[in-house]
């Protein structure tokens, strides 16, 4: 798990550089998927199936809003970090800091 990430399942918590994330359930469900796996790269619907809707259901671009969102929280608390990266035609992966 990544050091600016503490993750707790059990309470459904994520906390980003010691600041409590306020996260609805499916922002919680594809953060974790992210962060559990650096550097993986994530398709649509690979990340659909991970919070638990079927890839078939129409709800594919929605990852995108959703990825967005998560973007404009992570930077509320860090500005210059940019953790989850797009990767073009293939999906999103979370990319930790190199220091």
């Amino acid at each position: 798990q990544a050091r600016e990430f503490v993750i707790d399942v059990e309470r459904k918590t994520i906390q980003y550089y010691q600041q409590y994330l306020q996260l609805t359930r499916f922002e919680f469900c594809l953060l974790q998927t992210l962060v559990e796996q650096p550097g993986r790269v994530f398709s649509r619907d690979q990340l659909l199936n991970a919070v638990g809707v079927t890839a078939d259901a129409g709800y594919d671009r929605s990852i995108d809003g959703h990825i967005k969102t998560l973007r404009a929280k992570l930077r509320a608390v860090n500005a210059i970090a940019d953790p989850i990266k797009t990767q073009r035609g293939f999906g999103y992966c979370y990319q930790p800091e190199v220091n």
